[in-house]
């Protein structure tokens, strides 16, 4: 089941009108939460970004077939996908500036973003067994299934081949969400893997994958749709989204060394997909000037809103990175919180700036 070019009637596709332009809100909102962010970092108000311009018809696509009960595990860079879903753009925010809690107290089904690369994806099949086990063994009525959100990098790392691995083998339901833009930082796929393609991976688990446009939304959607109920039914999938990262891995890097791929792709493949979704939209007649007006108006309001929140939140104590993981910190730990008030006291900090 490939769609690579996904285009088509909108008549001739699962979803009404009402469905699309909601996709269409929500990829206007993602970009416009991209932008806003990458501003901030840049001004010092966090201190890094992870940029997704370009994925968001993949990200969008994906979080509009999950179920409310379905499970997502996200990435440093699926924040398309959690606002999708809903999570407050305001504790996205709080994360990157450093605070665990969710200000919000949301209560979306979403694990922790993942920073190191494929740690979420044995939690993901781990979930997904227990998951299965509830309904088997306990007589849970759920339906619940998971998806996990990786890039084309993660599939070099050996989470990636214990998770689908187990995954198979105890008919886990998850879907693997691969969304390949092309480049592990700077490293491009082709130097990453001689397979023909990341889905084509699946075979050696035991499952399916496929391959989608991941600038249509739409084909997106219907695919991880359909990949999540056979998932349900005990058959996991892995997904290989096709897109292309616009811009710089974070901001810390410098993407001028290996832009010249772009032009070794083809247009579907790297052209914005907020303005191929807008265009297709307009000729199908379901977007008008007005909507899109409304949506801007709304976003701007949202992201206002979000940074202000975010912004009123007490900043983070230095010391919260020692009392997160163990009861009693081991000597190294120790150590190096000595230092640390070491440090602030010779500096005479009394709190911790923004």
């Amino acid at each position: 089941m490939n769609r690579i070019i996904g285009d088509r009637d909108l008549s001739d596709t699962p979803f009404s009108p009402e469905q699309a332009r909601e996709v269409y809100r929500d990829m206007v909102r993602a970009r416009a939460f991209d932008e806003r962010a990458l501003a901030l970092q840049r001004r010092g108000w966090m201190s890094s970004w992870p940029p997704y311009r370009g994925q968001e018809g993949s990200q969008v696509g994906a979080a509009a077939a999950l179920e409310d009960d379905d499970w997502l595990f996200p990435t440093y860079r699926s924040n398309a996908m959690q606002i999708a879903r809903d999570v407050p753009m305001s504790d996205i925010l709080l994360f990157r500036r450093g605070r665990p809690e969710f200000e919000s107290g949301h209560d979306v089904p979403n694990f922790p973003q993942a920073v190191p690369i494929a740690t979420q994806i044995p939690h993901a099949a781990g979930v997904g067994m227990g998951i299965d086990y509830a309904q088997s063994v306990k007589g849970d009525d759920g339906n619940e299934a998971a998806l996990c959100y990786f890039g084309d990098g993660a599939t070099s790392e050996g989470d990636f081949h214990e998770g689908l691995n187990f995954a198979g083998v105890f008919d886990s339901p998850v879907v693997f969400f691969c969304e390949n833009n092309e480049w592990a930082i700077s490293l491009p796929r082709h130097k990453q893997t001689a397979s023909d393609s990341i889905a084509v991976k699946a075979q050696a688990y035991g499952f399916e994958g496929v391959q989608v446009d991941g600038n249509d939304p739409l084909a997106v959607r219907e695919t991880v749709a359909e990949a999540l109920e056979s998932a349900r039914n005990g058959d996991p999938v892995l997904v290989e989204s096709l897109t292309y990262r616009q811009g710089a891995h974070t901001t810390s890097d410098d993407p001028s060394q290996y832009e010249e791929t772009r032009e070794e792709l083809p247009e579907w493949r790297t052209a914005d997909p907020l303005e191929r979704y807008e265009e297709y939209l307009r000729e199908q007649g379901a977007l008008d000037d007005e909507f899109v007006e409304e949506v801007e108006n709304e976003t701007d309001a949202e992201l206002d809103e979000a940074v202000e929140r975010a912004e009123s939140v007490e900043p983070g104590d230095p010391h919260d990175v020692f009392d997160r993981v163990y009861a009693d910190l081991p000597p190294n730990l120790r150590d190096q919180k000595a230092w640390l008030d070491s440090f602030l006291t010779d500096h005479d900090v009394q709190e911790v700036d923004d």
